[in-house]
């Protein structure tokens, strides 16, 4: 217990320790098991403006354990939070994410896995339900980390935003961190951290499905080189990067606390993953410290947009004595393949280099955008699409459904369901294909009335008109930006609205259709969502109930960040998540309105 003291004082920093036996007390100290120090140093990107189609690392601080996608024209990126929230942001640039609004996607209050969030990762794989999200991550109990362990989500369509279904933990009494996939001939691997005695190791168990696990293990990795055992024992953060028919583990290496924290390499060089004499490793670090970037690790990887760059996202400190806690910031930088077919990452990028930003951000992209379809009204007509041409004509034809993405920069885009263009105020009003111009963007004004107007950015004339209403179309779930959980009107015995996680239930769906004065009724099944009593009082419970009285609609609004709230047209109240809550069960009520968080949602699709 000394020891694990001295440890304790030389990384200045504060764990809440339950009992514990020697080895878990060990592997608190590894990357993840050290407490975020929210009052320490962090570092910040460079405030100097980056050149058009330039940016520079960090993309922003505090952000441990990055994972990052591009898809369907956004870039998705989720950190380490120590939280009981899982937050992902999105942005359709890759330096739109220092700026993009942070939404927690998921949530959790059960005692056995509440706390402590550490190393997200999702997913796109073909489930048991189909194309889904997976979404993998590392949680544990209040006031210890002994019990840190795997859990899995699944995503009710193809948003990686969610909503998502809670699925299962595959070794739910064991330590283990930092999951990741290996598909490999068919077949689904978890690759996972684990402590062994006084070493941190990575081991490999083939998998049923995505969220469970059959057979023995295998022992993927173990610190063997004096350069993996700097400061500890330590091997981590597994992950797979494939190219021309060849699987590369990368994985990090040495204490995190240290500046010597890396990446090391291994080759699948026989074809079965679970067979150590498959595996060849590589004898030096693929990616360590430099140029003023210490402790770089914890990675992944994705593709430029249009496909023809790798990249490497990563975290790193700006100081030597910076070690696990919210010093780490993310970093990304593209990468290139030595002739001999193995990657080349380079050297950490100095911070404040300005670098060019992923092939094919400005397009010409052609994509289905992921979010909730939308309508923009105006009386009983709508904006149209066809051809190039944009008119108001019928809210039936399929050219009025839009997505509206906002763009991590106070502004909107709207990408065409039908067409999958984007429009356009360039010469005139047209649709065309993503080029990532102002002339694509929208800042969201108040309108007449209840209603809204759009400016473009590039012309600054309004959208023909300042009377727009968004009616979002379809069925929906409204899913709370605190908790990641959505509204729900499920309780048998009573008419109570409160939140719970995604199960696919009829309760859980909503639809919005149009009232007058630019309000909208929100309704599950045949009931509205509406105050008790009609009451205008302040705490008054939000039920489902009624549709005929002015209690029973609400105007549905939008910030410029992609916030929504719900304001009671009778009460002029807010709709509001009770206490900030993240347990299932929480209740909705009114309150007046304090934009804060916890009357901040989202409309998700449900396909």
């Amino acid at each position: 217990m000394k020891k694990i003291e001295e440890i304790m004082k030389h990384t200045a920093r504060t764990i809440a320790l339950g009992a514990t036996g020697a080895a878990l007390l060990t592997g608190l100290i590894a990357c993840n098991g050290t407490n975020v120090n929210t009052n320490g140093d962090t570092q910040q990107a460079s405030i100097k403006k980056a050149p058009e189609g330039m940016f520079a690392n960090p993309l922003f601080a505090n952000g441990a354990d990055p994972w990052l996608e591009y898809y369907d024209g956004n870039y998705y990126l989720t950190t380490t939070t120590w939280t009981s929230q899982l937050v992902m942001r999105k942005s359709p640039t890759l330096d739109g994410l220092s700026t993009a609004l942070p939404v927690n996607v998921w949530s959790d209050s059960d005692l056995t896995r509440c706390c402590n969030f550490w190393a997200f990762e999702f997913h796109r794989l073909n489930g048991p339900n189909g194309w889904r999200w997976y979404l993998m991550y590392t949680s544990g109990q209040h006031g210890t980390l002994d019990h840190q362990h795997l859990s899995v989500l699944e995503s009710v369509g193809d948003d990686p935003m969610g909503p998502y279904t809670y699925k299962g933990e595959m070794m739910p009494n064991t330590w283990n961190i930092d999951g990741s996939y290996l598909e490999h001939n068919g077949q689904l691997y978890l690759l996972w951290s684990e402590w062994v005695g006084d070493e941190q190791q990575n081991f490999i168990s083939k998998m049923t499905t995505p969220w469970s696990i059959e057979g023995p293990r295998a022992l993927l990795t173990r610190p063997e080189a004096e350069w993996e055992k700097s400061g500890r024992k330590v091997n981590e953060g597994p992950e797979i990067l494939k190219k021309d028919g060849r699987t590369f583990l990368i994985y990090s290496a040495s204490y995190c606390d240290t500046p010597d924290y890396k990446l090391a390499m291994k080759e699948l060089t026989g074809d079965d993953p679970m067979n150590s004499e498959h595996w060849t490793k590589y004898d030096k670090p693929v990616f360590e410290r430099g140029n003023g970037v210490f402790a770089p690790g914890h990675n992944g990887f994705f593709k430029s947009p249009d496909g023809t760059e790798d990249w490497i996202v990563y975290h790193g400190n700006s100081k030597e004595e910076h070690g696990c806690g919210a010093t780490r910031s993310v970093r990304a930088q593209k990468f290139t393949w030595n002739t001999d077919g193995t990657p080349n990452f380079g050297e950490p990028i100095p911070e404040g280099q300005f670098l060019p930003l992923p092939s094919g951000e400005n397009g010409p992209l052609v994509t289905a955008l992921q979010g909730a379809r939308i309508q923009l009204r105006n009386g009983e007509s709508c904006l149209l699409a066809e051809g190039k041409e944009l008119k108001q004509g019928s809210c039936q034809a399929e050219a009025s459904l839009w997505v509206m993405d906002n763009t991590a920069d106070n502004h909107y885009r709207f990408g065409n369901v039908a067409s999958n263009l984007f429009l356009t105020a360039d010469e005139g009003l047209s649709q065309s294909a993503w080029v990532n111009t102002a002339s694509q963007r929208w800042a969201l004004n108040a309108g007449e009335g209840n209603f809204v107007a759009f400016t473009n950015k590039y012309t600054g004339d309004a959208l023909m008109q300042n009377n727009w209403q968004i009616l979002p179309v379809g069925k929906v779930a409204i899913s709370s930006i605190q908790s990641g959980r959505v509204l729900q009107a499920c309780d048998k015995n009573s008419a109570n609205v409160n939140q719970g996680g995604w199960q696919g239930r009829a309760c859980q769906a909503w639809q919005f259709n149009p009232a007058s004065e630019g309000h909208v009724q929100i309704k599950t099944g045949n009931q509205c969502l509406t105050v008790e009593n009609k009451s205008i009082v302040p705490g008054t419970n939000v039920i489902a109930g009624e549709c005929e009285s002015t209690s029973s609609q609400w105007l549905y609004q939008l910030d410029k960040e992609g916030r929504a709230t719900f304001t009671n047209r009778e009460s002029k109240q807010r709709l509001d998540l009770a206490n900030c809550g993240l347990a299932d069960g929480t209740n909705f009520a009114q309150a007046p309105a304090l934009d804060t968080i916890c009357q901040a949602f989202q409309v998700r699709y449900l396909p």
